[in-house]
């Protein structure tokens, strides 16, 4: 059969030009291109890898700087409390040093406004028991028509108002 005879020649050129076609493409793409693409992959992997492996390490560093900031932070924070108490006792004891200086000054002068209250006391009841020897005299003069010395008068008023 002639039909038979041509498909051995045939598949035989097609097989041919399928092994040059498939040796090409082997040799171009799969040793000339995929290791260039395994290589580029590789490298990327790994810059990957070493951008990862910094990223951590400026994790870690930040990490420990922020540490380092937190503890500067509440030493100095302590610190300042500590001076603010500092501060705050020093002005109560001011205050309570200059409410004392102040407080023995108004005390002075309460004495001394007393003193001159007891001194003008005494003069008022002077000034009144002279007064009332005067009027004494005087009304006994208009009433009894008799003359009381100033001395008399002002023992008799002086013994009436202080018993």
């Amino acid at each position: 059969m002639p039909q038979i005879a041509q498909l051995s020649a045939t598949y035989a050129s097609q097989i041919f030009w399928a092994l040059i076609f498939f040796g090409f493409v082997f040799f171009v793409v799969g040793r000339g291109f995929v290791p260039k693409v395994q290589a580029t992959v590789a490298n990327r992997d790994k810059q990957i890898a070493d951008d990862l492996a910094a990223a951590e390490a400026a994790r870690r560093a930040a990490e420990s700087d922020e540490a380092n900031w937190a503890a500067t932070s509440n030493k100095q924070r302590a610190q300042a409390q500590a001076l603010i108490a500092k501060a705050k006792a020093d002005a109560t004891q001011a205050s309570e040093a200059r409410l004392a200086q102040a407080a023995a000054v108004v005390d002075e002068r309460i004495a001394q406004a007393d003193a001159r209250l007891a001194a003008a006391r005494a003069d008022a009841l002077a000034e009144i028991e002279t007064v009332a020897s005067e009027a004494a005299s005087d009304i006994v003069a208009r009433l009894a028509g008799l003359s009381v010395e100033g001395d008399a008068a002002r023992a008799a008023v002086k013994e009436v108002l202080h018993g």
